[in-house]
This record gives structure tokens, sequence and C-alpha cells, in this order.
């Protein structure tokens, strides 16, 4: 049985083909103005990787802001239900979800099934989302991988009070004009997006076993925040975390296949 899930963010592409209920290829890719494009091109990509065709998935299922876009899928899947299939999958005593994506963070409740039961998501303003990163690692000329090893080598946190992409741009201007060491003002930057992540999470209620999911869980600056702000060690997944929304469609274009 060969299926795969599509997810079009909003600065990635992911899909994940499953081959009998196991991960057989998996891609990401970069964005693209249109998102069937998007879709086609990580699609594309993780048909390569196993010397397939479309012509071999028996099921698509799209997710994530352009799954109905995709060209491909078979039908498409709330990345909130996503995300809290994927989670599970790979951790089944999974309780919390922080998803943390290009352009909006979310807290997901699931149960022991992983289904949803509660969540809360800031999708009216950027900040503490992977586009924030990118500009001020950009206003900070770093690269963005470079943000969160720098952090962690910080000693005296500076404090990012505007809760505002742009205004705390130019909060970090004025600190660096203050000679402000780089690895205190990104240590500012990473706890004020924890603190905005928490406030989603109180709004769900924070239960065990907790994990973070999406492209800014690869930065462990934000995650070492999240868990000194939390008071607990978030679960590490076995997978590239960007991927878990793909995989939660797969999972579920096995389950539609199935019956």
């Amino acid at each position: 049985m060969l299926v795969a899930g599509c997810d079009v963010g909003s600065l990635t592409g992911k899909a994940v083909i499953l081959k009998d209920g196991e991960i057989f290829s998996y891609s990401i890719v970069p964005t693209t103005p249109k998102p069937e494009r998007t879709a086609c091109n990580a699609m594309d990509e993780a048909l390569r990787q196993q010397n397939l065709s479309l012509d071999n998935l028996e099921f698509v299922v799209g997710t994530g802001y352009g799954r109905i876009k995709i060209p491909f899928a078979n039908t498409e899947v709330s990345e909130l239900t996503c995300h809290g299939k994927g989670a599970h999958y790979f951790i089944p005593t999974v309780r919390t979800i922080i998803d943390v994506g290009g352009q909006d963070c979310k807290a997901i409740k699931v149960d022991k099934t992983g289904k949803i039961l509660d969540f809360a998501m800031n999708d009216k303003c950027a900040a503490g989302t992977g586009r924030f990163l990118e500009v001020m690692a950009r206003t900070l000329e770093l690269n963005l991988e470079e943000l969160g090893p720098i952090s962690l080598k910080s000693t005296n946190q500076a404090k990012i009070t505007a809760q505002c992409s742009v205004f705390a741009e130019t909060e970090v201007v004025s600190l660096i004009a203050d000679g402000v060491e780089v690895a205190d003002i990104v240590a500012g930057l990473h706890d004020a997006i924890a603190s905005r992540i928490m406030t989603l999470v109180y709004r769900v209620g924070i239960e065990e076993d907790l994990t973070i999911t999406g492209g800014v869980a690869k930065n462990i600056g934000v995650v070492d925040y999240i868990e000194k702000r939390m008071g607990i060690k978030a679960k590490k997944l076995p997978i590239d975390p960007q991927i878990i929304g793909a995989l939660g469609a797969a999972l579920i274009a096995m389950e539609k296949l199935e019956s």
C-alpha cells in the first residue's frame, strides 16, 4: 500500500510517502508563489527518491494553508488534525502539541488516540513564528540556523517588549546600537517567542507528554526557552519535526484507503 500526504505551508512544502504504514520517503522544499507548484515540487522530490510516479500512489491527502490548491490530492484535511495524528504516530503518549510554523503557531490538545480535543492559534500576527525569526536573523546579519546555538551562549538576556514583528525589529536595531551582545539579543527574542507561545498553551492547558512540531522546533534556543517557561522537557521527535503535518496527512490517507 502506497499513500501520501502533502503539506503546503507558508514557507515550505512537505510530502511524506508511506509504504504499508511505514515512512518510505519524504521531502521539504521552499514555497513558490503558487501553492499548486509548491505541492508538485514537494511530491515530485519524494517520489524521485524511490523512483516512483504519481500513478503509484493509491490515495493522497492534502493539508496546510494551501491544501485546497493541491491538484493531485484525493481530499484535504485541517493541519491541526494532521499534526495531532503525526505526533501521535511517534509519541503515543503525547497530549499537548506546540506547532510553530512559518506564519502561525498553535497549541493543540489531543486525546490518547491523537484526536483533537482543543486548540488555540495566533493567526493575526507573525510574531513568534518562523517568519519573525527570518526577519530578526536578517536584521542581526546571521543565518537562520545560527540563532539557536548563539542564544545558548547568552549571559545577560536582553528584554524584548514589542508584541509586533515590525516594532520588535526596531527594538533589536536599538539594542545593537547600544552595544548589547548579539547572543543576549537573540536570547531575548527566543524568550519573547516562548512567552507568546505559552499564552496559547495556557489557553488549552498543559498536559504531558508534550512535543513541538514545525520548522521552528529545529531551533534549539526556542525549544530551550519554551521548556524553561513550562518547567518540563518536551519529547523530542525522532524525525524532522517539519514533516509531522504531512505525515499525519499520509496516515489519514492510509485510513481512508483501508475504509
